[in-house]
């Protein structure tokens, strides 16, 4: 009924965004922005400082000082190590406090902030339940980007949450067209549902696309996603592609010049993943694009 579409429309989205600092933290406010598309949103944004673990005196160091000396020492490092926990602190307050500047700029007027210490895995947990997407970035302070690391914590998020997650590329650019990476899964299938429901993607290209063995099966499971995005109002340029999954979908965000990659997450058993990798890390860690993650 138009009554209960209407509804959709004006209920309050509720987003959860986190940043640490890193160059990604600009990246994840845009995201942030296009997603909220200009409709009602509160966005709570959360920066999670890791636990410190206090400076150990090294024994062959320490251990050939008088007492005094060490006891002199052990306070020393004690208030050292006090001094870059509140300087931590500043630091962490002065990212969010810019964050909110920022998506305030952008059209988010409903803004928290949360400075946490602790796991962001149990942040995210804690309050992941009212929340329609999290958003967060590919990689941390940490993360080395020669070798495409992914943020330590990013793989435990995706696998933890039940939530929609939005992964924010490096850099934020306009998103005017988007793929699907179909596999015929049920994370893939609430993919296209969610899409299909979703006024944030209507005035976009939609691309879908399966890769594997072409077989009756595989093309009734296209033909039916197909069926759902176009009852939706989208027209699907949709496409079958032999191949391993990794490549055919990475060649193709890349020679198609797709904005944004959709998928289901981790579609297999985690024990398979570690035997053969997985197609949900690869796509994250080769793409460089945005990806948007059901479970």
């Amino acid at each position: 009924p138009s009554h209960v579409s209407l509804k959709r429309h004006l209920r309050m989205t509720k987003m959860i965004a986190f940043i640490d600092g890193s160059i990604y933290s600009e990246s994840v406010c845009d995201h942030a922005i296009w997603a909220a598309a200009g409709a009602p949103t509160e966005i709570a944004v959360f920066n999670v400082l890791g636990r410190r673990t206090p400076e150990e005196t090294p024994a062959n160091f320490s251990g050939n000082l008088d007492v005094e000396a060490r006891s002199a020492l052990l306070t020393e490092l004690a208030e050292l190590d006090e001094k870059r926990a509140k300087l931590a602190q500043q630091n962490g307050r002065i990212v969010l406090d810019q964050a909110k500047e920022y998506l305030a700029a952008g059209g988010l007027a409903k803004v928290e902030t949360h400075l946490r210490h602790g796991d962001l895995l149990e942040t995210v947990l804690e309050f992941q339940e009212n929340a329609d997407l999290l958003v967060i970035g590919k990689r941390g302070e940490a993360a080395d980007f020669a070798k495409l690391h992914l943020g330590s914590n990013l793989e435990r998020v995706i696998r933890a949450t039940n939530k929609p997650i939005l992964v924010a590329a490096r850099a934020f650019k306009p998103i005017k067209r988007f793929l699907i990476a179909f596999d015929g899964g049920s994370s893939a299938m609430k993919a296209v549902d969610s899409i299909a429901r979703s006024p944030l993607f209507k005035d976009l290209e939609c691309h879908l696309l399966m890769a594997g063995t072409e077989s009756a099966l595989a093309r009734k499971r296209l033909d039916d996603a197909c069926t759902i995005l176009r009852a939706g109002g989208y027209q699907v340029n949709a496409d079958l592609q032999p191949g391993n999954a990794d490549k055919v979908i990475s060649d193709y965000v890349e020679k198609a010049d797709m904005d944004l990659l959709v998928m289901g997450a981790y579609g297999h058993s985690r024990i398979r993943n570690l035997i053969i990798g997985s197609t949900t890390t690869q796509m994250i860690r080769s793409c460089m694009v945005p990806v948007m993650l059901f479970r």
